[in-house]
C-alpha cells in the first residue's frame, strides 16, 4: 500500500492531456502465439477494467502470457503484467509483473509520479536494477497499450505518430508509421487491416538496435480490432492472431 501513496497523492494533479481510450471497460482480447516452426507456442489474454482510485476514473487492463502445447513440455512459461492508467490523463500510473520460467522468476513493480518527473521501479529477484528513473518529456505509456491504442487513431498509409513505450527500467521514444493495407486471415475471421509499424528512429537502443522489429494490423472496420502482432527478433518470430473477443461491457439504459 506505502508504494501507492505517491500515486494516490498525484491522481488530482494530472493535468488532462490526451484520454486513454486504447481499451474500453470489459474487453478482452485472447491470442493465439505461434513462434518459429510451432504454430501453438503459446496464448496471450488481454483483460481491461474500469476502476476508481481516489476518486479518479483509472483503468487497469492486464495481460496473462502462458507457454502452450509441445512448447510448454519444454519450456513453461507464465507471466502476469498489470498497468493502471488514469483515463482523463491517459497517464501511466503503477505497473507490476510477476511470473516465472525454466531461468528466472520476475517479480516487477513501477510507480509513476508526475509532481517530481520521477518513475520509482522496484526489483525484487534482481534488486541491483532497483532504481529511481527520471521520466522523459511526454507521457509513456506501455507496449500493449501503445500498440492497441493505435485503433483510435485512424491512420493513413505513410502517415506516422509519436509516442514514448515503457520497458521495464527503459523509455523508448518511437514512431508509429502506417504501412500498408494488407488482408489478414485470423481464426475469427479475414479481415482487412492497416498495419502500423513502430521505429526508433533516432540513438536506437534494445531490441531495435539488434535489428527487431514489432508490428501490429488494425482491422479497418468499425471494431477497429487489433487482429494480429508481430515481434521479430534474432532467434525467431512470435506472431499472436486474435482468437478470441469479448467485447465492452454495455451499460443497461434506465
Amino acid at each position: 500500500m506505502k508504494r501507492l501513496l505517491p500515486l494516490l497523492l498525484c491522481l488530482p494533479l494530472l493535468a488532462a492531456a490526451t484520454p486513454f481510450t486504447a481499451f474500453r471497460d470489459g474487453e478482452v482480447f485472447t491470442y493465439k502465439v505461434g513462434f518459429a516452426i510451432f504454430g501453438r507456442a503459446g496464448e496471450i489474454i488481454i483483460s481491461a477494467h474500469d476502476q476508481k482510485l481516489n476518486g479518479a476514473d483509472v483503468m487497469s487492463v492486464t495481460t496473462d502470457t502462458r507457454s502452450r502445447g509441445i512448447v510448454r513440455g519444454v519450456y513453461a512459461f507464465d507471466n502476469k503484467a498489470e498497468v493502471l492508467i488514469d483515463k482523463d490523463s491517459g497517464r501511466m500510473l503503477h505497473v507490476k509483473e510477476s511470473g516465472a520460467d525454466p531461468k528466472r522468476a520476475t517479480d516487477t513493480e513501477t510507480v509513476f509520479d508526475y509532481t517530481t518527473r520521477i518513475a520509482r521501479h522496484t526489483d525484487r529477484v534482481r534488486t541491483g536494477r532497483t532504481a529511481e528513473i527520471p521520466i522523459p518529456e511526454g507521457d509513456p505509456i506501455d507496449l500493449i497499450s501503445a500498440l492497441v491504442q493505435t485503433r483510435d487513431w485512424h491512420l493513413k498509409p505513410g502517415e506516422k505518430r509519436d509516442v514514448v513505450v515503457q520497458f521495464g527500467r527503459d523509455f523508448y521514444p518511437l514512431s508509429i508509421k502506417a504501412e500498408a493495407y494488407e488482408n489478414v486471415r485470423t481464426p475469427l475471421g479475414t479481415y482487412k487491416t492497416l498495419v502500423l509499424v513502430p521505429r526508433m528512429e533516432k540513438n536506437a537502443k534494445g531490441l531495435f538496435k539488434r535489428g527487431g522489429e514489432i508490428k501490429v494490423w488494425i482491422s479497418q472496420d468499425a471494431s477497429s480490432l487489433p487482429v494480429k502482432m508481430q515481434l521479430k527478433l534474432n532467434v525467431g518470430t512470435a506472431t499472436l492472431l486474435l482468437s478470441g473477443y469479448k467485447k465492452a461491457d454495455t451499460v443497461a439504459a434506465n
